[in-house]
């Protein structure tokens, strides 16, 4: 098994490349923050980095080569439950499997997905880690939200931002629903005048998110049938749980940010013939989208966020016809 390839969009980058010679000279850190707006992006370079600290370049070959999450060494520490904490107790194990020996070769990797599901308790239980790390270790920290993190945190670590992949990812249903959304706002800006064009638009908001739900649900379907596969099958049913349940949210995120982008264009062309009440809806919409986005990360129901998004859009749209 030759070694894991670093994501097609990362080959040949300056983070890549630090992160190769400083490998081969036995001398990256021994904590990395590994950070980006695409979480599938941040677990693909996490295993790369893993793969080559388990075989070091300059070792000898092995008789059999593990993929990361099946190496003895290799440990990963997930959120766990629909909640999506990382607790207290399973960071002092997670810590307790790094403090002792490798089972099979001189190097132990610790991966912490979605660090930002840390507590102030466990934090701080990590941050002691941090300052004095286990002989022969390195942490490799992943999130979509620095700054989610104790600064503390972040000053002990060394920072690599990875850009997302270029070709984004359209689950089935999504563009025709993104259609029937701006022909909504079109509906919407031309003028409600009477109590059928209201009952209308309201019926169409409905849809929409209604239809937003079955899309999402399909998608995170799809997905999570594609990943369990290569997960490791030492899973506990809470990891499992919080696997699932990050899947769907970083798939609703991609999909609310499909959304600002309809939104952006079908506002733009009014924006610049200089129609300051397109403006002024368009600026009110984006507030309401990302206060919407906000709620989605304390683990808001991504429809109820949309419903409350699309009957704030009627009243902003319809209020400048």
């Amino acid at each position: 098994m030759p070694a894991l390839t670093w994501p097609d969009s990362l080959q040949g980058t300056p983070a890549v490349a630090v992160i190769e010679r400083a490998i081969e000279r036995e001398r990256l850190s021994h904590s990395l923050l590994i950070t980006g707006a695409e979480y599938e992006t941040l677990v693909a370079v996490s295993l790369a980095i893993a793969d080559r600290l388990l075989y070091p370049p300059h070792g000898a070959a092995p008789a059999v080569r593990f993929a990361p999450n099946d190496h003895a060494d290799c440990h990963n520490l997930r959120p766990e439950g629909k909640a999506r904490f990382i607790k207290a107790d399973v960071m002092r194990k997670f810590i307790g499997k790094l403090s002792v020996s490798a089972a099979t070769g001189d190097h132990k990797v610790g991966i912490v997905h979605e660090a930002d599901r840390m507590n102030v308790a466990t934090s701080n239980i990590f941050l002691k880690t941090l300052e004095e790390p286990p002989a022969n270790t390195t942490l490799l920290v992943l999130t979509t939200r620095p700054y989610a993190l104790l600064p503390t945190i972040r000053s002990r670590c060394l920072n690599f931002r990875f850009p997302s992949a270029e070709v984004g990812y359209l689950p089935d249903g999504w563009r025709a629903w993104i259609s029937d959304y701006q022909a909504w706002l079109g509906r919407l800006s031309a003028g409600v005048t009477d109590r059928g064009a209201a009952a209308d638009a309201i019926f169409s908001a409905y849809g929409l998110t209604a239809r937003f739900g079955v899309i999402l649900d399909a998608a995170t379907s799809e997905a999570w049938k594609e990943q369990k596969t290569d997960l490791p099958s030492d899973l506990a049913d809470d990891e499992k749980v919080a696997i699932e349940t990050g899947l769907s949210n970083g798939l609703r995120l991609k999909l609310f940010a499909g959304i600002e982008h309809a939104t952006r264009d079908f506002a733009l062309e009014h924006i610049s013939t200089g129609d300051e009440s397109f403006r002024r809806a368009f600026t009110g919409a984006i507030e309401k989208l990302e206060h919407s986005v906000g709620l989605l990360r304390v683990n808001l129901n991504a429809q109820t966020a949309l419903e409350s998004f699309m009957l704030a859009s009627l009243r902003l749209w319809a209020a400048r016809s």
